[in-house]
Formats: C-alpha cells, structure tokens, sequence
C-alpha cells in the first residue's frame, strides 16, 4: 500500500521507484525475468520474483544483524524490499575463492577447481554495450567518479575492497553450516543520498553467486544452470526454477544460529558489579547470553564448586569469566575444576593493581585460563571462542573488524583532507 512516485531505474531483472511518503527510500521491485550473456538469452520463469526477494531480503538481513552496513531496510512484500536511496558506483565487485567461469578463459593454463588464498579481487565496469570490461583500481581512481556529492577515491576504493572481502567471507562461512561452497560472487554499491556512505546496495540473490553443494561443481543451484542450457525448454526451466527456490529455502537456514552458547561472569563481592555490567553489555553486542553470579573461591569454595556444576549440568556451551580483585582466587579455582574455558578480568585499582594482577597471570601447573584486563574485550574473546562453531558470532566478530578498518581509514583521509 506504498504510494509510488517515479520509476528512477529499471534494469533486466528489477525495477526501482521512488517513494513519495518516504523521502530517502525507494522501492526495488523484482520481475519474473532471467537473463544470461548481457541479455543475449531471457526468459520469463513464473516466481522468480518472489524468490529473488526472499532470496535478497534473507541475505541482507544476515549481513546487517552482523554489521555491515547496507541500504536494505526491510521488505515490503512478496516482490519488492525497501532500500535507502543510493547513487550507484556502476562497478561490480567480483571476489572468488575457486576459480571457474570466465576467470579461466581470461586467465588460460588455470585448472577449475583451483582455490585463492587469500581470495581473488576482480572489478568490471558495468557497460552493457562493451560486455562490462575488466577494470583496474588505477582506472577506477583516474575516472574520478562522484556520485551524490562523493569523490570515489583512494580512500573510497578501499573502503569497497576490504567490504567485499568481509562479505563474502560472512556468506562464505554461512553457506558452510549447509554443506555448500560459495565458489564466487558479484556485488554493488552505492553512495546513500541522505548519509553520504558507501554502502552495499543493488541485491545479493542466485542471480549474484555460484552455489556448490559439498563443493561438487555438478550440483550447482545458482543461474550458471540456466547458462549452460543448450536448449531452453518449459523441463529445463522448471529445473532452473526447483535450483533457485533450493537457494530461497536454505538461505532463510542462514539466520539460524548453529550452536547456543553462553558466558557466566563470577564476581568475587557485589562491589565489581559495575565491570561486570560493562562485559554483559559487551556480549550482547555479538548476540550471546550472559549470566552474573556472586562467589567467592576464598571464602565459599564450596559454592563456587556448586555454581559450576549447575552450569556445567545443562550441556549449554560455556565460558566463565572470573571477576575478583585483591587476590583472584576465582579463576585458577574454576580453570582447575572445569575444562571449560575461563578467563580473568580482575578490575584493576590504581593503589595495588600492580601487585594484585600477579595472582591473574601467575598460575599453578596444569591450569589455563587467560587474563584480559578490558571488559569489553574479554567478551570478545569469549566471543571468538563461540565465533569456531557459531557462524552468526562470527559474522559480527567480522564485521567489527571491518568497521574498524573502515573508521581508521576515514579518520585518516579526514586528518589529510585537515593538514592540506
């Protein structure tokens, strides 16, 4: 029940209106269309649209829980999602970790099957009359595109490079829960109009990927199917289609966390509620539940043994963190009963921390816990540790280090920009 304003783009498979009630946003519609080759094969495949949209909305959904920034708002309805408004950067962003496709008519003598570490950065500028040619950062820089006030730039061009590795390696190891390799992928960005931002726009949908499942070529489920048709006949198509509502339903499987975990934080007195808090709010920030208990190993031994055991009992993945100042007795009595993971975060005073923090990294024989003084970053560790087996942990883990980057680089073109 949008009120649509102009058509601002339409392309072979979307079509792109402005939203009169929502300055700033537009409406990306899918069309019940596939193409091959710029166009040189299209058909028309009934519900394509539809799972396109599932297909695009379950991704960036995915992306942006783990922190990329992206111009996906939400989805409006069965075809079409809500986007932040952007300028288009018209260069696709193709990262592979296999090599296959047209990488190996460009580049003879490579054996399909062969795989990038780290992976393989390809740029292409979208010019259907000239088939999209091959572009190099140094071409890209000299064109001096701008685009909704933004000069792309070194700075620009980075920014884009780094996020396309992130994200691919986010959905690298989220199509890896189900058995299946994402071989290679193509994405977009945009200038958002209203932020000035780069962020990622256009769609991610079977359209943008080759899909592997158990890393076997011949049970591709992505468009390459409907490209290597000989004929396109109403059976042919009816495959194409069972391959892209695969990719629809295990996409949504995407969203689902892998293993449930959590971090139980022991405080030796009430007092170190404070530091405590400052780790909980940490660990919420990756998605993981945290608990707070009160014990003393020094004085409650025994209840310290029993509060591990409770926790221990339900089979629930955990990692203690030991909160005690003075003397921390907490840690090496937990990392000496428990072959979970336990880590100190003594809150550190200033008259004697120096003494104090001894009794964190000096520990008997046999015993392994760690010692991490900043709260927030002994979540983080935590949150390593469940990032092994949980891929959505990961994925936020990943996009942290990538908004880290991200910021360093801008407050250094910002300081430049300053000096000149």
């Amino acid at each position: 029940s949008l009120k649509l304003g102009q058509k601002l783009n339409e392309g072979k498979t979307k079509q792109i209106f402005e939203l009169a009630d929502e300055p700033g946003h537009v409406l990306v519609q899918s069309k019940d269309q596939i193409t091959a080759g710029n166009a040189a094969r299209k058909d028309q495949m009934e519900g394509k649209a539809a799972i396109a949209n599932r297909t695009t909305s379950c991704v960036f959904k995915l992306l942006q829980e783990a922190g990329i920034k992206t111009a996906f708002v939400r989805q409006q309805s069965e075809k079409a999602f809500v986007a932040a408004r952007c300028e288009m950067i018209p260069i696709e962003w193709v990262c592979r970790r296999v090599a296959t496709g047209s990488f190996l008519k460009r580049n003879p003598g490579v054996k399909e099957g062969y795989r990038f570490y780290p992976l393989k950065m390809e740029m292409f500028f979208k010019d259907d009359a000239n088939n999209d040619p091959q572009w190099s950062e140094e071409q890209l820089l000299e064109t001096k595109l701008s685009l909704a006030g933004l000069t792309i730039g070194r700075c620009e061009v980075d920014i884009m490079n780094r996020s396309t590795v992130a994200i691919f390696e986010v959905l690298e190891r989220a199509w890896a829960t189900q058995n299946c390799t994402l071989v290679d992928m193509k994405i977009e960005f945009g200038v958002n109009v209203s932020t000035k931002e780069i962020v990622l726009a256009d769609v991610i949908d079977n359209d943008s990927w080759r899909l592997w499942p158990a890393g076997d070529r011949s049970q591709q489920k992505d468009k390459q199917v409907y490209r290597d048709l000989k004929e396109v006949t109403p059976e042919a198509m009816q495959m194409v289609k069972r391959n892209f509502e695969w990719v629809s339903e295990s996409v949504k499987r995407l969203l689902e966390p892998q293993a449930s975990g959590r971090v139980v934080v022991l405080m030796g007195s009430i007092s170190d509620t404070a530091h405590c808090e400052k780790i909980r709010k940490a660990c919420g920030s990756y998605g993981i539940p945290c608990d707070l208990r009160v014990t003393s190993a020094h004085k409650g031994p025994d209840e310290t043994l029993r509060i591990k055991a409770e926790y221990e009992g339900d089979g629930v993945p955990t990692v203690f963190v030991a909160v005690a100042g003075r003397s921390n007795g907490l840690g090496p009595v937990m990392s000496g009963n428990t072959v979970y993971p336990v880590i100190n975060c003594p809150p550190i005073t200033p008259n004697w921390g120096a003494q104090d923090i001894w009794s964190s990294l000096r520990m008997p024989s046999g015993l392994g816990c760690s010692t991490v003084l900043s709260p927030e970053a002994a979540a983080q560790f935590a949150a390593q540790i469940f990032g092994l087996s949980d891929h959505l942990v990961w994925s936020k883990l990943r996009a942290s280090m990538l908004n880290t980057w991200v910021s360093l680089k801008q407050a250094d073109k910002k300081l430049q920009a300053c000096s000149l």
